[in-house]
This record gives structure tokens, C-alpha cells and sequence, in this order.
């Protein structure tokens, strides 16, 4: 059999194409002895159609479009794959038979596609070509075939390479299009007109770090590389897998770094210890990581108090450098059976002037109301962490009634173990949440009987929207300006209660309106409740306001709560002289029980203000004058007179050197004895020897102040907003070394017990309450759980890395 002939263009010589080693065979029976004048003339070749929907097609399908070759034999029609030189900027493609190798990452065997890499230039991809052969038409021995494609229709589609997740296609100039990268937005060519440059050079830029935003970061992407397994060989595949960091790749299981991680976790997050046997969890952890081996509730307790051991261990190396003394916080938690926890916190600024409030212990107590439980839970804590020598002060989170029996329990107990400042007046503190809260409380049960009708009525509003849409047209009529909205109270937040009898009292015309329209509503307060309601509203909201100032304070030092007392105390006592009796009724049972609570608690507050630069003893001075009107000369004197005191206890029992006072330790010894005289420094010889000796007559003769007295007569510090009590005492503490070890140990007081961020309303007055599930536990897990739980956050030790980066906790 003759070979098959390709028709070429005008002008060219016919090329005789290589026989295909399989060829696709259709024998029909000749009618007549073939004939080469019979035959219509060959169309020219045209330059294939880089966008024509058969290429498309046949692309997709891994094969060229074949084209009609008419044998001259007339007895066979050959289909053979044809050869095509590739104009687009790549390589021409190699036929080999049936066999097309692609270079740009397309393996076919057999016709078979491995994997398409881009089939279409830009997002287009045809689709849905009929391409249709019309059957042989036979006229004589003369055959024709022809194509008809109908008009093609594209839709836009996501790309499969992963390398667009980095790059996006942007037109440029003269209908060409470029790839720019995301990272460093650098352009590279991808198509001009019919021309696609494919992406390989963009993944270089990508996973060999070519990229500058990259290269930066110190890493690279990689892509991982599958292999699949035919009949015919292996097959280079690109995986399913993202782009990820080449760092996590070769990241080692750990089972007991997994173990510590999971007991943090159940720590920070109050998990109960046996949600390690819970299904749900354990086939959770399974499909994350087979090979990690769930612990029982046994060990779990056993990584726990590990953690525990362990934070503690380095709370102790903190606590070895701390400058200064530690002021204690106790609390009181109680358990659904007759024993009781006692919580032990402290206070205290470390060597860069920051404060700190960490857990020290949670012990348990077979009584913790008694008189003796506080006193030996404080005891066995200071032993613990060795701190006998430097405890400040304590605060109490108990009842006002109890108070007294605690403070002289706790001074006798402590007073053999510890050397109190200023004879043990500021040992004991109460906590200025508490108050705000209990005389709070004191005001809401005093007008228990119309917080109800209010609660009622604002339920029979809110009970269907035609009562809402009622209320709010009555509202509307009356022209009440309010924009508060009616809301239930949280009867355990008082502020809340506050903010619903605030609204209420807006609203008050509304509320008798409706009960004159409608008759199923007949809970309205009384003309002398609405009095009341105005009365506690007024009082509230100043104790509503001292609140949020102090809750706006990050970290609140001992030196803010002054002013803030001081204004409540003479609030009330004016109130209490109210002509109206049931403003100055509710008004006198707020300031007794808050009267107590100044008696007991001003001289730790006006000694705190007095170590704030801005205020000193002038804000002292200025507020007892109003507050005692012409004895105050007598109340500021005891200030004074402690301030005074305080100091020379400083100064005469200097706490011992620590590393953060190492280099100030000559500054230390010069003003040892309380003043800045410096010795005379000897002659340089300038030939002032005489003024030398002048200067050290001077010093003798003439005392200088001390730094107290030198601190108290310089001017006030401009008060400004963002002013940092403790950066400066920082920056002073070369000037005032003495001095500022004072003032760092006052600072730290913790006048109040609710933490910076934290809610006083939320503290209540009553006692905590340990839940169920902890109470079962024994005591030593229980204080793992509360301690960690406290410790962990402020953790200077970091997780350590699942592969090249380091994680951290906050």
C-alpha cells in the first residue's frame, strides 16, 4: 500500500507523512477502479486554531484533532494522529504513533491523560463542543467527510494550579496578560494574543525562595511530590497537599509533649480530668493523631500537678530577685459538704517597676470560717514560699462584722513571725470592691418591694410586641426624650438592677399612662415608690461611677483609690442631711456602713496618695478640710506623722540587696542615714582647697533634708491623663533610693481584691463557691487546677516548636 499523502500549501511540495503503527481503518467496497482524477482537490493546510473548540477538545482528550486524509487506494481511509508544530512559545510536541509527549508536564500513553495542567488561556475553558462527522456520503468511488462545529460556548472556571493561589492574571498592553505576584507584586509574562507562556516559572518563584517576601520570612513553599502507579510505569503526579511551611514537615511526634499540652489545655479551659475517657474526645484526638496514647484519669492527675511543680518552680526563682515586700490577698471558698478552701494571692512590683498579682496557694480547711483557718493558711503559704520576712500587708474579702475578729487574730498570730511597718496600722486592709458592693446591696434590699413591681411590669411589657408597640406609642405621645431601653436585671450584678431602675425612671409617665389604658396592667409603682426609686438611683450611681473608675485602671495601684473614697465619704455624709426623709434614709444607711470602712481603711489610702508626685500630702490636706471641716489639722497630722514614721522604719531596716539594687548599693550607703550628704571630694587641684574646707563646715553645720523632705517640698507633678505612677518611680529611684523602696511597697497594696480587667460587680459580697466536680477531687489537684490555671498565662517558658517556629502562649 502506497503511503498517504499530506496535502500542503500553495507554493510547497507535498510531504510524505510516516506511516501511523496504528491506524484507524474503514473499508468500503470500491464501485469502481479508483481513480486520482475522481479525487477533489486537497484544501490548502491552514495554521491550526490555537483557541478552535476541536483543539480544545482534542487537547483535553490527550491527542490532536486528526485530519480527513483521503487515501488514493479509495479501499482505506487512514485517521492518524498528525504532527503540528507548536507556535506558541513551547517546544513542539513529539508524535510518536498515537503516543503525544507534551513537555509542559502532560505524560499520555495510549491516548490516556495523566493530568492537565492549564487547558485554556486565562480562566476560559471550552466546553460542550458538538463536533459532528457527517457519515460517508458515497457518490461512486468518491467519498467526502466534512466538520461541522458548532459555535463554541466557554464558561469561566477555577484554576487547578496552586500556583495561582499566589499570582493573579492583570491586562497589560496590547492584549497580552501578566502574572503578578501577590507577595512582592512582581509581573511576569503569561500570554500575548494566542501565546501562553504556561506557569513553571512562576513556581520557581514561588518554591525556590526567588521571591523577596519570601526569602525575608527565612523559608520556602514546597510542593509534595506523589507518585501513582499505572500498568504502564510510574508516573510523576503533583499531591493534593497546600503550599505549607518546610519546617512542619519533618515535625517528630512527641507523646509526652502531647500529654504536657493536653493537661494545660484541660487546666486553662476548666475541663473536668475525665474528658480524656469521653469517645467523642478520644476519637477526635485519634483522627488528628493515631499514635498519640490517651491517658487515664490517673495519670492526667499525674501531668497536671507535673505542670503544677513546674510553674511553680519558676515562680520561685522570680520570687528570689523581687526588691521589694509582698502584700496578700484572702479569699474564702466554700463546698456543697462542710469544708472549705482558703485562696492566698500576692502582690507586688517587681525589680522593672511592673505590679504582679499571682496565686500562692488554695488549701483546704475543715472550717474556714473559724478564727484560727485564715491565720494558718497565711503562715504555712509565707513558709511555703519563703516570704516570713517580707510580708506587707493583708486583705480581706469577709463581711464588715467579722472583720475586727480577724484583723486582731491575725496581728497577734503574725506579729512573733513578722516585723510589722508602722506597728502593724496598715497590716490589715478591707477591699474597696467589697464595700461598693455590700453597701450596694444594703440600698437594693432596703427597696426590695419596688425593684419587684418594676421587674413585673417591665415582663408584662416585654410579654407580646402589641404591649411593646403600645408602650412605645404611649412613650411617643408624652415626648419622652429618653433613649434608654427596658430591660430585665441579673439580680446577682447590682449594676444592672441600677441600669434597669434608671430607664424605668425615664419612663415613668409611660408606665401610669399604661395602667389608665390598659386594665390587665396593675402593677405600677406608687407616687412614694417612684420617690424611692429616684432616691436609690441617685446614690447608686455613685457608687456605679467610683466602680468604673477604678475598673478603667489597667493595673490599679494602691494610690487611685483615695480620691475615689474620699468623695464617697463626703457624698454620703451630705446626703445624709437631706431635708426629704426618704432620700436621707436611704442615704444614712449607706454612709454607716461606709463610715466604717473609711475609719478603718483612710490612713492606708492617704499614705498611698501621698506617694503619688501629683498629689503628695496637698490632696490630703484639701479633702479633710471638707470632710472634717475645722479638725481636719488634727487628721492630717496622723498622715503626717505615719508618712514620717514609715521612712525611719525604712531607714532603719533597709531590706537586704538584691541583684536589682547591686548597682545603686554606693548611693545605698551614702544615704543610709537618710539625707543626701555626700563626703567632700578631694582637691583636683584647681587650687580651691579653701572652698573645699568651707563646703565641709557647711555640711555639718547645716543638715540637709531628708528625701522625704526633699520629695514632699518639691512642686507637684503635672497632672496628665496617661501619666505612669510607677515609670516614675522608676526614673527617680537614683534620686529618692530610699524613698522609692518605700514607695514600691505601698504602690503594691492591693487595696482591692478584683484584678485589673475583671469586674467589681461581678465579685458580690458573698462567698465563693466551689463547684461539685472540684470538690470531689483530692486537695492537692484541686490547688494544681486553681494554681496553674493562674500561672500559666504569665509562663516565661514557651511551648516548645512543632518544627522550625516557635509557638507562644499568652
Amino acid at each position: 500500500m502506497s503511503e498517504p499523502i499530506e496535502t500542503s500549501p500553495a507554493g510547497c511540495p507535498p510531504r510524505t507523512k510516516p506511516k501511523n503503527p496504528n491506524p484507524l481503518t474503514i473499508h468500503l467496497p470500491p464501485t469502481h477502479p479508483p481513480s486520482p482524477t475522481h479525487l477533489p482537490p486537497p484544501p490548502p493546510r491552514q495554521r491550526p486554531d490555537l483557541q478552535s473548540p476541536q483543539l480544545g477538545l482534542a487537547r483535553f482528550l490527550g491527542r490532536a484533532p486528526a485530519s480527513p486524509i483521503i487515501s488514493p487506494l479509495g479501499s482505506a481511509l487512514h485517521f492518524g494522529t498528525s504532527s503540528m508544530a507548536d507556535e506558541t512559545g513551547n517546544d513542539s510536541q513529539m508524535v510518536e504513533g498515537n503516543e503525544i509527549v507534551d513537555p509542559g508536564n502532560e505524560v499520555v500513553h495510549g491516548g490516556e491523560l495523566v493530568e492537565v495542567d492549564e487547558l485554556a488561556q486565562g480562566d476560559e475553558l471550552a466546553q460542550g463542543e458538538d463536533l459532528t462527522q457527517v457519515d460517508e456520503l458515497l457518490q461512486g468511488n468518491e467519498m467526502a467527510i466534512t466538520e461541522v462545529a458548532t459555535p463554541p460556548t466557554t464558561r469561566r472556571r477555577r484554576k487547578k494550579s496552586l500556583v495561582w493561589e499566589h499570582f493573579t492574571i492583570e491586562d497589560a498592553a496590547g492584549g497580552a496578560t501578566r502574572a503578578c505576584c501577590k507577595l512582592c507584586k512582581q509581573t511576569f509574562a503569561y500570554s500575548s494574543g494566542s501565546k501562553i507562556a504556561g506557569t513553571s516559572h512562576l513556581k520557581r518563584h514561588i518554591t525556590l525562595g526567588s521571591c523577596p517576601k519570601i526569602k525575608g520570612q527565612g523559608h520556602k513553599l514546597a510542593i509534595t511530590i506523589g507518585t501513582d502507579n499505572d500498568g504502564d510505569g510510574t508516573v510523576e503526579r503533583r499531591s493534593k497537599r497546600r503550599y505549607r511551611y518546610t519546617g512542619y514537615a519533618n515535625a517528630s511526634f512527641n507523646q509526652d509533649r502531647s500529654c504536657s499540652y493536653l493537661a494545660k489545655m484541660i487546666i486553662l479551659h476548666d475541663y473536668p480530668l475525665h474528658i480524656v475517657q469521653q469517645p467523642a474526645f478520644t476519637a477526635f484526638i485519634d483522627s488528628l493523631q493515631p499514635r498519640f496514647r490517651v491517658a487515664d484519669v490517673d495519670a492526667m492527675e499525674v501531668e497536671v500537678y507535673a505542670v503544677y511543680q513546674k510553674e511553680k518552680e519558676n515562680l520561685l526563682q522570680a520570687f528570689s530577685t523581687m526588691p521589694g515586700r509582698i502584700s496578700l490577698t484572702i479569699g474564702l471558698w466554700t463546698t456543697s459538704q462542710t469544708l472549705g478552701y482558703v485562696s492566698v494571692s500576692g502582690q507586688f512590683i517587681d525589680s522593672e517597676w511592673k505590679l504582679h498579682r499571682r496565686m500562692l496557694s488554695f488549701m483546704m480547711v475543715s472550717s474556714p470560717h473559724s478564727e484560727n483557718a485564715l491565720s494558718e493558711a497565711i503562715s504555712s503559704s509565707l513558709t511555703d514560699w519563703s516570704m516570713k520576712e517580707k510580708l506587707f500587708t493583708i486583705t480581706l474579702d469577709n463581711d464588715c462584722s467579722s472583720h475586727d475578729i480577724y484583723s486582731a487574730n491575725l496581728r497577734d498570730y503574725l506579729s512573733s513571725k513578722n516585723n510589722h511597718m508602722l506597728k502593724g496600722q496598715l497590716f490589715v486592709v478591707r477591699c474597696y470592691a467589697h464595700i461598693l458592693n455590700a453597701v450596694a446591696e444594703d440600698v437594693i434590699a432596703l427597696i426590695h418591694g419596688v425593684i419587684y413591681s418594676i421587674r413585673e411590669s417591665i415582663k408584662f411589657i416585654k410579654a407580646s410586641p402589641s404591649r411593646e408597640e403600645k408602650f412605645a406609642e404611649i412613650a411617643l405621645q408624652l415626648e419622652i426624650p429618653s433613649t434608654k431601653t427596658l430591660c430585665l436585671d441579673v439580680t446577682t450584678q447590682w449594676n444592672t438592677t441600677y441600669l434597669m431602675l434608671l430607664a424605668a425612671l425615664d419612663y415613668r409617665q409611660a408606665f401610669i399612662t399604661l395602667e389608665t389604658v390598659d386594665d390587665n396592667y396593675n402593677e405600677a409603682p406608687s407616687a412614694e415608690d417612684w420617690k424611692k426609686i429616684e432616691a436609690a438611683c441617685n446614690y447608686l450611681r455613685l457608687l456605679y461611677d467610683s466602680a468604673h473608675s477604678i475598673m478603667a485602671a489597667g493595673n490599679p495601684t494602691s494610690n487611685i483609690f483615695f480620691h475615689e473614697a474620699w468623695k464617697l465619704q463626703l457624698e454620703l455624709a451630705n446626703a445624709s442631711a437631706h431635708e426629704d426623709p426618704i432620700f436621707s434614709s436611704v442615704a444614712k444607711d449607706m454612709y454607716e456602713k461606709f463610715d466604717k470602712y473609711w475609719k478603718d481603711c483612710n490612713l492606708v489610702l492617704a499614705v498611698a496618695v501621698v506617694m503619688d508626685p501629683r498629689f503628695k500630702m496637698k490632696l490630703v490636706e484639701f479633702s479633710y478640710s471638707k470632710i472634717y471641716g475645722v479638725e481636719a489639722a488634727k487628721y492630717v497630722k496622723v498622715v503626717n506623722d505615719s508618712v514620717h514614721d514609715l521612712f525611719k522604719d525604712y531607714v532603719a531596716q533597709p531590706l537586704p540587696l538584691t541583684p536589682a539594687y547591686v548597682e545603686q548599693g554606693k548611693t545605698d550607703n551614702v544615704t543610709a542615714n537618710g539625707n543626701n550628704t555626700q563626703a567632700t571630694q578631694p582637691s583636683t587641684g584647681d587650687g580651691l582647697q579653701d572652698f573645699d574646707i568651707y563646703l565641709s563646715e557647711i555640711a555639718t553645720t547645716q543638715p540637709s533634708k531628708s528625701e522625704l523632705e526633699q520629695y514632699l517640698d518639691e512642686s507637684l507633678t503635672p497632672r496628665i491623663q496617661e501619666f505612669d505612677i510607677l515609670n516614675w518611680w522608676k526614673l527617680n529611684t537614683l534620686k529618692y533610693p530610699t524613698l522609692s523602696k518605700m514607695a514600691r511597697d505601698i504602690l503594691s497594696i492591693p487595696v482591692s481584691m478584683v484584678t485589673g480587667g475583671s469586674s467589681i460587680f461581678s465579685a458580690g459580697t458573698g462567698g465563693h463557691m466551689l463547684d461539685d466536680y472540684r470538690s470531689s477531687l483530692r486537695p492537692e489537684i484541686v490547688e494544681a487546677l486553681v494554681c496553674a490555671k493562674d500561672w500559666l498565662p504569665y509562663s516565661t517558658t514557651a511551648p516548645e516548636a512543632l518544627g522550625s517556629e516557635l509557638l507562644k502562649i499568652d
